[in-house]
């Protein structure tokens, strides 16, 4: 039997920093940059592969989803529900820090996560 994948849409955030462009994820705490918005979106896509590459050879990424505030799947809900921004706001400084000192833009982006 295949173990479900997951297709969650995430709000990710979009600023400059030091003439660079970032593209943050505070659900999953990874970011990208690049001189371009283009750069820091390939950046990010690396990032975001090698972080489910690591965690699933690994067997961490339930772990490490549940330390960033993540609701696993059980046995009563079989849905794997990223945290809030006012969780993410109150646990990620560095969110906090860009969320309040930054001009960014903000928009919600489908990530396909790994079955575990």
């Amino acid at each position: 039997m295949e173990s479900k994948k997951y297709d969650i849409s995430l709000s990710h955030i979009a600023f400059r920093e030091d003439k660079k462009f970032i593209l943050f994820c505070p659900a999953l705490d990874l970011s990208g940059y690049g001189n371009t918005e283009k750069e820091a979106e390939d950046s990010f896509r690396v990032a975001l592969k090698e972080f489910f590459r690591y965690t699933t050879e690994n067997k961490t990424l339930e772990s490490e989803l549940s330390k960033m505030g993540w609701l696993l799947p059980d046995g009563d809900s079989d849905e794997l529900v990223p945290p809030g921004i006012s969780q993410l706001l109150e646990l990620n400084d560095d969110f906090n820090r860009i969320f309040n000192e930054y001009d960014f833009r903000k928009f919600d982006k489908k990530v396909t996560f790994p079955a575990f």
